[in-house]
């Protein structure tokens, strides 16, 4: 037998030491917030051990463990790749009135393992735990290295899990190209929108409620002014590179952005949009309101950058004379889109392995929603994740497929070993 075919059959001879692994991953409560990582990462550390792989723990804050681990491969030097996940997830409500089982069970029923995070995303790191185990088992005959980092808060941006790791030592935990498991079903994502968050207030005049000749009131004149940022807005005509354009705009494409996050979804993955998050005014029904609050929330597409939105929202606020408008960037949550080659090659082997191992060839479409792949995009690093179905993700009852997990955890092994050869 081949080296390749050794490590697909010792990926088919344990599958049974994988699902425990994943039950027991999700029984270990990691809800972010309030952040504490400490139980998942023993469980991680365990198993890589078990297999005679020493693991390392970064504790960037009290309770935010950050599981990493790499070896060099004996076959000469090669490029570098990093298999990322995060282990911290979704909290529980308070009120857990129809769950069906306990929150953090990892039980396994009709084919499912059930509790929270099990998609987002416990199925997907324990899929690259166990790959890069069995990786580390064949590694007299990879070429270059391979790297693993299971970190603790991608739920809340990566501060202190991706993006510390990466600012501490950009060369052992950025590497190359980046690999991760995210939720996606039958498809790989190599991008994400980027967002711009902003906080803002209209203030006018106030007045009682029947003497509108004096002035509109400052919630009328905002909902007026955020009508006209969401049409100006979502009219900009973002310019991204030329073969991402045609790639997004082939039929074939938007097919599949539609079908992974439903209907319509083409028509704005590649568009800005506005969301009006939040908007608060007034005292008292029969009066004039002075003040109102809101809060945006814009996604940016590839080929749109956050300062040429802000000039566009600049350019309405002169049509409003008679109000006081203000808008604050809320720059901790405000990021710029992030994509990387469709023409990589190790894109190409996550493709042809998620076909030769039993799936429908996935699509190459973009993600609308951010994870930690935005931290390697922004070090030069090229990420793509491919993952399990994101049904019921974050939702009650949660639950992944076993297959799935089996699948994932052999595409990204397969996708590594070749190009690693």
């Amino acid at each position: 037998m081949s080296a390749k075919s050794n490590l697909l059959a010792a990926l088919d001879s344990t599958k049974d030491e994988q699902i425990k692994l994943l039950q027991s991953f999700v029984h270990a409560a990691s809800p972010n917030p309030p952040g504490d990582t400490i139980a998942a990462a023993k469980v991680l550390v365990d198993y890589l051990l078990g297999h005679g792989i020493t693991a390392e723990i970064i504790e960037a804050q009290p309770g935010l463990q950050n599981v990493i681990s790499d070896f060099q491969g004996g076959a000469g030097p090669g490029p570098r790749v990093v298999l990322n996940g995060h282990m911290d997830v979704f909290p529980v409500p308070a009120n857990t009135d129809g769950w069906t089982r306990d929150p953090w069970s990892g039980a396994v029923e009709s084919g499912r393992v059930h509790g929270r995070g099990v998609v987002d995303m416990k199925s997907g790191t324990a899929s690259l735990v166990v790959a890069y185990a069995a990786l580390f088992a064949q590694k007299k005959h990879i070429r270059g290295s391979v790297a693993l980092c299971a970190v603790a808060d991608e739920e809340t941006g990566g501060r202190w899990g991706t993006q510390y790791l990466i600012k501490k030592d950009p060369a052992r935990w950025g590497g190359d190209v980046m690999l991760s498991a995210e939720p996606t079903g039958q498809t790989v994502r190599f991008s994400e929108k980027g967002t711009l968050r902003m906080s803002g207030s209209v203030a006018t005049k106030g007045a009682l409620g029947a003497y509108l000749n004096l002035s509109k009131g400052a919630i009328r004149t905002a909902t007026s002014f955020l009508a006209q940022v969401v049409q100006e807005v979502e009219s900009i005509n973002p310019t991204p590179p030329p073969e991402i354009d045609r790639h997004m705009k082939n039929p074939e494409t938007l097919a599949a952005v539609d079908h992974a996050m439903g209907p319509g979804a083409s028509m704005v993955i590649a568009r800005p949009t506005v969301n009006i998050g939040t908007i608060k005014g007034g005292l008292k029904v029969n009066m004039i309101p002075e003040l109102c609050t809101f809060e945006i929330d814009i996604r940016l597409p590839i080929g749109l950058v956050a300062d040429q939105v802000l000039a566009v929202i600049e350019s309405i606020k002169p049509h409003y004379p008679d109000a006081k408008i203000e808008l604050k960037k809320q720059e901790a949550a405000s990021n710029p889109n992030s994509f990387s080659s469709i023409e990589h090659p190790l894109l190409g082997y996550l493709i042809e392995n998620a076909e030769k191992v039993g799936a429908a060839r996935p699509a190459l479409i973009p993600s609308m929603g951010a994870t930690d792949c935005k931290h390697y995009r922004y070090a030069g690093v090229p990420a793509y994740v491919y993952g399990c179905s994101p049904e019921s993700m974050a939702a009650t009852n949660e639950s992944a497929s076993v297959d799935e997990y089996l699948h994932v955890t052999k595409v990204h092994a397969l996708a590594t070993w070749d190009f690693l050869q």
